[in-house]
C-alpha cells in the first residue's frame, strides 16, 4: 500500500466524428462582439476570410466562457471515495479514502484499508505535505516543490483541488483546433508541458474526457481521464465517477467513485501525530 499511495497522490498532484473542424497555427484572438452583428453584411473578397476568423474567435470565446461558468466552485468539499487500482504488473487493490478540503488552504485525506482499519492520514497545504503511516507508525514530511522535482510535473496545490473537484486542468495552452457536432465539442491545446485534448458533452458542455500527453515525446508519459455519472449536488453538476489511466514505465488504471459528497459544510482536519511515531 505504501507504494500505491504516493502514485495516487502523484496523480492528484499532477497532477469522434465531427461536422465542423477549425484549426489555427496561432492563438485565436478574442475580439469584442459587434453590437449589431445581425445587421452587419458579410464582406466580399479578401475581408471574407477575416470575417470567418472573427466568427471562429467568437465561437471559441463563447465556448471557453461556458466551460468556465461550469466550473465547480466551493469553500469546502468532502467526500468518501472508493478507489479501485490495477496496474500492468497484475496488482489489484481496492480501498476507501475520505477527503476533506478547504479552498486554497488544506486537503485532508484518510485512507481506509481492509477491515475498516485506517492505514494512512495525509495533510496537504499549499507548500507542504505530511503523510502519517498508521500501520508502520511513521510520519513523513515533504513539500509540494519536492514532489514537483521528483515527478517533473507542474502540479501545485491549486491544481490538486481543481482535480479533486472535477474541474478541467491545464487549459492555458495554445489552441490548435476544435471540433463540434451534435453530441460534443472537442478542443486541442498545446502547452510547454502538455498536449491536451478535452471533450465536453452537449448540451451542458460537461467535461467528458481529458487526455494529457507529455510535450516531450521521448518521455512517452500520458494520463487519460474520463468523467461519468454526473449529478446535481447543492446546485453543482458533479462527476461521480472518474476513470483514469496513467502510462509511463508501467500502466495504472484507477476507478474513483465519489459518494457522500458535500459542499460548503463545517469541517475539521484532525492530524495529531503520536509521540511514538518515527520520522521517515
Amino acid at each position: 500500500m505504501m507504494r500505491i499511495l504516493p502514485l495516487i497522490f502523484t496523480f492528484f498532484l499532477l497532477t469522434t466524428a465531427c461536422h465542423t473542424t477549425r484549426k489555427s497555427q496561432q492563438p485565436i484572438p478574442i475580439p469584442e462582439t459587434p453590437k449589431d452583428t445581425a445587421l452587419a453584411p458579410l464582406p466580399a473578397g479578401p475581408s471574407r476570410a477575416d470575417s470567418l476568423a472573427a466568427d471562429s474567435a467568437r465561437k471559441v470565446q463563447a465556448l471557453f466562457a461556458r466551460i468556465d461558468s461550469n466550473r465547480i466552485r466551493f469553500e469546502t468539499f468532502s467526500a468518501k471515495v472508493k478507489v479501485d487500482y490495477k496496474d500492468s504488473k497484475d496488482k489489484n487493490l481496492d480501498f476507501n479514502a475520505f477527503i476533506r478540503m478547504r479552498k486554497d488552504s488544506v486537503v485532508w485525506v484518510s485512507v481506509i484499508a481492509a477491515l475498516g482499519v485506517e492505514a494512512f492520514r495525509v495533510l496537504i497545504r499549499p507548500d507542504s505535505v505530511i503523510i502519517m503511516d498508521k500501520l508502520e507508525k511513521t510520519v513523513k514530511y515533504t513539500t509540494v516543490a519536492d514532489l514537483q522535482r521528483i515527478t517533473q510535473l507542474p502540479f501545485d496545490f491549486m491544481t490538486l483541488q481543481q482535480l479533486i473537484a472535477g474541474n478541467p486542468l491545464y487549459m492555458d495552452g495554445e489552441l490548435q483546433s476544435y471540433r463540434e457536432d451534435e453530441e460534443k465539442v472537442s478542443v486541442f491545446l498545446a502547452g510547454s508541458r502538455f498536449r491536451h485534448l478535452l471533450s465536453f458533452l452537449r448540451p451542458g458542455l460537461t467535461l467528458s474526457r481529458s487526455q494529457l500527453d507529455d510535450a516531450d515525446l521521448l518521455r512517452k508519459r500520458s494520463a487519460n481521464l474520463e468523467y461519468e455519472e454526473y449529478a446535481t449536488l447543492s446546485g453543482r453538476t458533479f462527476p461521480g465517477i472518474r476513470r483514469i489511466r496513467l502510462s509511463d514505465q508501467q500502466t495504472v488504471d484507477l476507478r474513483l467513485e465519489f459518494r457522500q459528497v458535500e459542499f460548503d459544510t463545517p469541517q475539521n482536519y484532525p492530524f495529531n501525530i503520536p509521540r511514538n511515531y518515527t520520522l521517515k
